[in-house]
Parts: structure tokens; sequence; C-alpha cells
């Protein structure tokens, strides 16, 4: 059950007699066991944007079946870290399914009406070899029916590529910045806006980058106050950062709290 009205009028039925307690408990914090995965279906209502599948490592054949049972209780599903052959058997069941080869997602459903009352989340990449990391944090953005923009190829080694879209930076609601290399970017973003900055640091650069290290280090001794660091690689996890700010801010402007 994914709306907090749903489980409102779901205790109504239980004060009333139409539903046993135990019944209603099914409804409001369904776990699905498929044997080899626990499929979480009220994430949404806890935690405000539902269950993501991560595919890979998994084979096609489960991926089709969570994507299956999710479907089952919502109306849309993403797949992140999709192959071809997972994106193959998964477009296969569902035609109408969306596959961001970049961004190695796989979308299907559409998206709930985004929220145009905020200003969006924007995601920026240094490098055009940053671009699946920023992908996958866009296409995670879309899924949850946020308002996005994207400015990409902005790095520091050409700075005014960055600054002729200061308008563009500092209209946005939460930024997203994704870099490898010595990751500086975030920290000269931070210096420019007022809004969260999550810094996404990407396994790109040379042999002393260290698969994306130097680029997390440098994110982490940012000399900009306030940044935010995910992990190596993980646009996912920024999208779901910006997705849980964007919450706060909304229940905020409502004067009721995130779970009323």
């Amino acid at each position: 059950m994914s709306e907090n009205g749903e489980i409102l009028e779901l205790l109504h039925k239980v004060a009333t007699g139409e539903v046993t307690p135990e019944a209603a408990y099914c409804n409001i914090d369904p776990v699905e066991n498929l044997g080899f995965a626990r499929i979480d279906h009220s994430r949404q209502a806890r935690c405000g944007f539902p269950e993501v599948i991560y595919a890979e490592n998994k084979t096609p054949e489960q991926c089709v079946e969570i994507t299956r049972s999710i479907l089952s209780r919502s109306e849309l599903v993403l797949l992140s870290r999709v192959t071809l052959e997972i994106s193959e058997a998964v477009c296969k069941v569902w035609p109408e399914a969306v596959y961001n080869k970049l961004g190695r997602t796989v979308r299907i459903g559409v998206p709930k009406q985004p929220d145009c009352a905020l200003a969006p989340v924007l995601v920026v990449s240094a490098g055009t070899s940053d671009l699946p990391v920023a992908e996958e944090a866009l296409e995670t953005l879309r899924a949850f029916g946020i308002v996005s923009d994207k400015l990409y190829d902005t790095g520091v080694a050409g700075l005014h590529r960055l600054l002729d879209n200061l308008s563009v930076l500092r209209s946005a609601s939460v930024i997203i910045v994704v870099a490898g290399m010595e990751g500086a970017l975030p920290s000269v973003i931070g210096g420019l806006v007022r809004c969260p900055v999550i810094a996404v640091p990407t396994n790109v650069g040379y042999g002393a980058s260290f698969n994306g290290v130097a680029a997390l280090l440098g994110m982490l001794n940012s000399c900009a106050s306030g940044v935010g660091v995910m992990n190596i690689d993980n646009g996912f996890g920024a999208a779901c950062l910006a997705a849980r700010i964007l919450n706060s801010i909304t229940a905020a402007k409502s004067g009721k709290g995130q779970y009323e």
C-alpha cells in the first residue's frame, strides 16, 4: 500500500470490522518472499520513494520476476545497473519499457505527476565520460516524478562553460554534481550557490585516480562548506538523497509532518 490516504482508509475499515487486523497488517507492511528475494512493497509509504531493482549480478529471469512482483502493487518500477541481456528480457515482457542504455536503467510505467511548484533538481557532469553516472541519477529522478534538468560537460578545465550557466545553477532546488579525475567541480559549484549540493565521484581518470578514490577524497576534502558526498559512481543514491530533501521541503511548506 503506497499512499498514506489508503492506509488511513484501511484502518477505518479495521475499526468498523470490515477488515481483520491480520489482513490489514499484510496490506500496510507487505513483504513478498520470492525465495531468492524479499520484495519491500511499503517502501514508498515509509521513505517517499519506491524500491528500485538493483540488477547487477541478478539473472534476467530474477529481474523479470521481481519486476512482475513490484508491478502487481505499483504502477511504476525502475531497474538500475541493467545489462543489455537483462534489458532485452524485461522489454520482451513489457514492450512499453523505457531503456536508457547510457544510464543502464529500465523504467516501466508513468511516473507520478511532478510537483512543478518546486525548482528543478539539476544534474551536472564534469565531462562526457561521467555521463553514465549522471544519466543514472537523471533517470532515477524522472522515475520518482521529480522535475529535473541537466548541464553536461562543464568541468573545471574550461571554467567558462560553467560560469556561462550561472543562472541555471542558481535556479535549482538541489544540484547533483558528477565528476571524476580530481573531483574539483562540486567545490566550485558549492561556492556559487545556496542550494544543497550532492557530489558524486566517478571512476573516470588516469592511473593515480585509483578508480575514483582520488575524486572521492577530493570531494570529502571540499573547501566549499556543506557539500554532501556519495560513494563512487552512485548516481542512484544521489537522486534518492535529492528526493528526501524535496520531500522535507514539501512537508515544511504544507505545515504537515512527512507522514500526515
